[in-house]
């Protein structure tokens, strides 16, 4: 590739990430159901036409934050995974940064679950851009609990490690949108957030780690 095409796909990416973060900002203030193309580019300072040439509408755009979310989760599930030898600490690493995930991008989160909450839309190319990279974290996952089976850390009768991953994600992400969308329902319980995301550590501990790291 010639320095020049170089150049191009990188401001090409440059101008991708501007519009993505110009709408992150617009749906963290109108929501995502509000949100308007022309909004975006406002925020970005793009003519409209210019985002419909990076999105072709407002569907588009949301997977692209979906997208964006997952890339960034994977980073730091690498980096979880990274900082810690032993598979099951590995797991709950993971989990804590899914957590921090939530608590610095709440509108990228929100993206997750607005992506995951609508049926797909068949031969959409935007959308296995977002399950390859949701493939991807999960694969960081498994591996963990791969390596947590070996070392003795996780149960080894506690599941298929590829079905733990999707639980352990569902769960997190269930929990995650209680905290944020639920919070009357908390008080009403006498739970705070915190309590809630502490007792689903402790809901999987006990379901998949092993005595030794219970004990621990």
């Amino acid at each position: 590739m010639s320095y020049l095409a170089e150049r191009r796909l990188e401001e090409k990416e440059r101008r991708r990430l501007e519009i993505l973060d110009a709408a992150a900002e617009v749906a963290g203030v109108v929501g995502f159901d509000a949100m308007t193309m022309e909004q975006v580019a406002r925020k970005a300072r793009l003519s409209r036409a210019l985002v419909y040439v990076y999105f072709k509408d407002k569907h588009d755009l949301l997977v692209g934050l979906c997208v964006r979310a997952l890339e960034l989760l994977r980073e730091r599930f690498a980096a979880a995974v990274a900082a810690e030898t032993q598979g099951y600490r590995q797991v709950e690493a993971c989990g804590r940064a899914y957590v921090r995930f939530a608590s610095d991008h709440p509108t990228l989160f929100d993206a997750l679950a607005q992506v995951e909450a609508h049926t797909p839309i068949a031969d959409d190319p935007s959308l296995e851009v977002s399950l390859k990279a949701g493939d991807e974290l999960q694969c960081i996952l498994v591996e963990a609990i791969e390596r947590g089976k070996a070392d003795g850390s996780i149960r080894p009768d506690a599941g298929p490690s590829a079905l733990l991953g999707l639980t352990l994600w569902g769960l997190m992400h269930g929990v995650l949108q209680l905290t944020q969308h639920k919070s009357g329902s908390l008080e009403s319980a006498g739970a705070s957030p915190v309590e809630l995301i502490e007792q689903s550590f402790v809901f999987a501990a006990r379901a998949i780690a092993s005595l030794s790291v219970l004990r621990s």
